[in-house]
Order: structure tokens, then sequence, then C-alpha cells
């Protein structure tokens, strides 16, 4: 069995700069991307996601993944691609409602507390409790006292969880306010995606530099050794995608646990067997 991913030995631990302060950047950013190349790639990823997945549940490690940034930069999106081809069992989406008036009262990471991963599962956190720093914050959600507990006590909750074990992995997709409005635009008229636009979203436009100076905010206390921020370009939909896919294969030295391959045993004789008439059952009707 061989390594799948080899460490450098004379790297040092990444940080969120390492990865977004690059000098390819700005080259790299305006390089275009056509479908069959996105495609190909995205299939490859998504081969070793399966890959990643099979060591996590072998080796029982516990994954949290964090999304979070702007509305419509792209979180689902990822999302959606990094799940689907993994199985459920092991990987879940975690996007919590608002809170009801009971869990108001709970201690605030509580309800989050209850989706943690056990040993050898994987869980992506569609937003998170960075609620309170983003969204609660910005519309006058929680006070200012909550504010600043919460500012004090992440960083803490946050390394208890690494502490115990879990690996805690936090994405924020970053997007222009240009990108931004032509996406929300895009929603609008596309009646399949209008669902996508609550009214929240649509304040937060109005309120674009208020929740630009709470992610601020958010980072400089939230920016920790244990739990970085990785920044996503996220103007750029598909390289987005792969950026965050890659980068994630990457912060665990995984190996190739896929099974050998499987020889079909013979299907049972039929021995008397005799189907019930198709007439006795209710078919879907066969329209296309």
């Amino acid at each position: 069995m061989s390594k799948n991913k080899k460490k450098d030995k004379n790297s040092k631990t990444k940080t969120n700069k390492d990865f977004v302060n690059t000098n390819n950047k700005v080259e790299n950013s305006q390089k275009k991307l056509n479908k069959n190349q996105y495609e190909k790639e995205l299939r490859r990823l998504q081969i070793e996601l399966v890959k990643f997945q099979e060591w996590i549940k072998a080796k029982k490690l516990k994954v949290i993944v964090i999304f979070e940034g702007r509305d419509a930069a792209g979180k689902g999106g990822v999302i959606k691609r990094i799940t689907e081809s993994l199985n459920p069992r092991n990987v879940r989406v975690v996007a919590l409602p608002s809170p009801t008036e009971r869990e108001k009262t709970q201690w605030y990471f509580q309800r989050y507390v209850t989706h943690l991963p056990a040993a050898g599962e994987i869980v992506l956190f569609d937003r998170s409790w960075y609620n309170r720093a983003g969204v609660e914050r910005v519309m006058g959600f929680c006070n200012e006292i909550e504010y600043q507990e919460f500012l004090r006590s992440v960083p803490e909750f946050e390394r208890m969880l690494v502490r115990s074990g879990i690996l805690l992995i936090k994405y924020w997709f970053s997007v222009s306010d240009d990108e931004q409005e032509k996406r929300f635009q895009a929603r609008i008229d596309n009646p399949a995606k209008r669902w996508k636009l609550s009214p929240m979203d649509l304040e937060s436009r109005a309120k674009w530099v208020d929740y630009s100076k709470a992610k601020d905010t958010m980072f400089a206390h939230t920016d920790i050794k244990q739990a970085p921020w990785f920044v996503v370009n996220a103007d750029n939909k598909k390289k987005a995608r792969l950026n965050c896919i890659s980068h994630l294969l990457s912060l665990i030295n995984y190996e190739d646990l896929t099974p050998e391959p499987i020889d079909l045993p013979p299907r049972q004789n039929n021995e008397g067997y005799i189907r019930p008439p198709l007439s006795d059952q209710t078919f879907v009707p066969e329209i296309f």
C-alpha cells in the first residue's frame, strides 16, 4: 500500500497566509478553466475524496469542516461536490435553521455540540456557530454582552474541540461586491433558484460594509493557530470548488484503502420461483 500524500520534511505548520498570499495567486486567478478541464479535475478529486473518507473511517478520525462567507459565495456548491460521491453514513451536512425559543435560552454552543462527529465521521457545517459573529451581530439578533462573550469563548471552545481529537477546518468564501450582485440577479431570474434568496440575504446587500467590519473583527479574534481560517477566492465558482477540495485533501496524510476488485457471486437458481403478475403491482406512469 503506497502513500497517497507525502509530507515535506522541511515544511512548517501551514497557516492561513500560506494558502492565500502566494506569488501566483493573481496569475492563477486569471487563467481560464474550460468545462472539460473542470469536470476532469473534479472527477479526479472526488475519487481522492472517497479515499480520504475511507482513511478517516479506518483510522476513526473525527473531522469538522466549517463553511462561512458572504451570501451567494458558493459554499453550498462546494459542499455538494464534496458529498455527492461519499457515503452519507459517514459524512453529514449540518445547516441549522434559526434557533427556536427554547434554543435561545441554551448555552450558545449547545445546539451545535449535538452535531459533532463521532469516530470515523466527517461533519460539514453550512454556516455554524459563527452566525453570532456575522448575521446576529450585524442584524442585532444578539446584544453586545452576548457578542463580546462569543468572541472570548469561541477560541477556547475550538481549542477544546481540537484537544479532544477533532480536526477542525474553517473556510471563508470571499466574493466581490460585483460578483455577488450578479449571482443574486441570476437567482432572481431563475425560479428554480429563487428560494435561495431570503429576506436576510437581501438585507445583507444593504449592510455590505457592516458585514465586512464584522468579518474583520471575527478573524482578529478567531484566526487561531489550532484552527486557522483558510480564505477561498470564490469569484470563480469552479476554481473555488477545485481549490477548496484540493486544499482539504492536503490537510490529512491519507493512504489509498481502495478495496480489491470485487467478483460478483453467481445468482441463486430459480428452483420453481414464479413471479407475481405485473398487473398486481402499481407502476409509476412512464411519461418519458
